[in-house]
């Protein structure tokens, strides 16, 4: 498989007649700017590296959209939309769990996601009883994403307490709960599996409410040495009055000093840093797992981007409970809060003369890759051939420089930014279209038809 793009965006920034060469993994043999067309398909766009989605619940593409209903009180949050998702969880079984989870990943695929990290917490039927096969939903999982055909990075989910301490769990959380020896087993059901399907497995204690330092111990020794770990952390201010009640540290400072945080980790959202936090977890090396669209969504508050950006954070970013799915609106939505907050513009760190669009492209590509262990995010020797051809004739990119492409694609009123996804060097999505996306979405309209039915 040989490609030749008219611009692309490389490790060192744009370039352009690049020729790409693939081997039959789908693995980037060579790359070489200034080259000749030769007998190389042509990708009809600029070309950039697809983005790796760092953290999704896909089961929560179903709720989107439906828990906007004003409640007596007009009290709505975080909280109180997590018993929302609980009872829908309820009437959810494997069937309907594979369907919303296919939906997701086909739409995913549309708009520039090649891989992802499912943060995989539902683990029972719904009535809280292991399967006669404990990770049968993962496998399910796995299933969905082989249908829309992306990488994945399946991160088994940890959860065995209702709050810091070691509280215990509420009837709502039936379905996640774990011992260590339960999960251990389900652990070494996946780990046999996985290899077969071409998964990468690592392993997710849910935050520290959820999990007792012991037993956060004793879990990410779990996975391969250098499998990744990720873990929600102060994603809500209760969450951190809580955790310092708890143990007389913020999460973010616990997980740091407590927990050898390194290159391994992502922590998910981080929303709420003091100063102090934000520069010690910069230089861990661990990745920040940003969802700008849940947060806003979920009413979490603001990410101190520029300052963790500032001190040379990495990053990724995912769309958690899928309310919206686009890499591009994940970025916009991270610098626009930015610039509400600080009541400026380009806000994040780049470069003097680069752009922001691309500087966090590229940022959140590089993270994305780090923080799902995947060879991706870059157009390099080595990596998966993982490729965006954005839509040229969308009219928010029309005749735009290279340089301001993605920039116009993040900003500007792009309806379309992506023409076509090809992941390993193969295509999932042509002019904007998914060759299973139809099957997939009358299953899924079926199993919302089949829910509804038994609400």
């Amino acid at each position: 498989m040989n490609f030749f793009a008219h611009d692309a965006l490389l490790p060192d920034g744009w370039a352009s007649d690049v020729a790409i060469d693939v081997d039959d993994t789908g693995t980037i043999l060579a790359i070489a700017a200034g080259a000749g067309r030769e007998e190389r398909e042509v990708l009809r766009g600029p070309v950039v590296p697809a983005m790796p989605n760092v953290h999704s619940h896909a089961f929560q593409r179903a709720l989107a959209g439906r828990t906007g209903r004003v409640e007596p009180g007009n009290d709505d949050s975080f909280w109180t939309w997590r018993q929302a998702m609980y009872r829908f969880l309820d009437r959810v079984d494997a069937e309907a769990f594979e369907a919303i989870a296919a939906q997701a990943y086909v739409e995913m695929a549309k708009a520039g996601y090649a891989t992802v990290a499912e943060f995989h917490y539902v683990h029972h039927d719904p009535a809280g009883k292991p399967y006669a096969d404990p990770a049968e939903l993962a496998w399910r999982i796995v299933a969905a994403a082989k249908t829309a055909g992306l990488g994945l990075t399946l991160l088994p989910v940890f959860y065995a307490h209702g709050g810091f301490g070691g509280l215990p769990t509420t009837a709502g959380q039936r379905r996640f709960m774990h011992t260590f020896d339960t999960f251990t087993h389900l652990f070494d059901r996946l780990r046999e599996g996985c290899p077969e399907h071409d998964c990468v497995l690592g392993v997710a204690p849910h935050s520290l409410r959820a999990v007792t330092p012991d037993e956060l111990a004793q879990v990410v020794r779990l996975p391969a040495p250098a499998a990744p770990i990720h873990i929600h952390a102060a994603e809500q201010t209760r969450e951190v009055d809580d955790c310092f009640a708890w143990s007389r540290q913020r999460p973010v400072e616990w997980l740091v000093t407590q927990a050898h945080v390194d290159a391994r980790w992502c922590l998910v959202h981080a929303t709420h840093m003091t100063e102090r936090e934000v520069a010690a977890l910069a230089a861990t090396g661990a990745v920040v797992g940003l969802a700008p669209t849940t947060e806003a969504d979920l009413g979490d508050g603001t990410f101190p981007g520029a300052a963790y950006l500032g001190a040379n954070g990495r990053f990724g970013i995912g769309s958690d409970s899928n309310t919206q799915i686009s890499p591009f609106l994940e970025l916009r939505q991270l610098e626009w809060s930015q610039r509400m907050r600080a009541r400026r513009r380009n806000v994040l760190p780049a470069a003097v003369g680069a752009t922001i669009g691309a500087s966090l492209w590229t940022g959140a590509a590089r993270g994305g890759a780090q923080a799902l262990a995947q060879a991706t995010g870059t157009i390099a020797i080595g990596q998966r051939a993982d490729l965006v051809v954005l839509d040229a004739t969308d009219p928010a990119l029309a005749d735009q420089d290279r340089h301001d492409v993605l920039d116009a694609a993040i900003f500007g009123p792009s309806s379309r930014p992506v023409r076509d996804v090809l992941a390993r060097g193969r295509y999932l999505v042509r002019d904007g279209r998914h060759a299973q996306e139809e099957a997939v979405f009358a299953r899924y309209r079926a199993t919302l038809a089949r829910l509804a039915q038994s609400a």
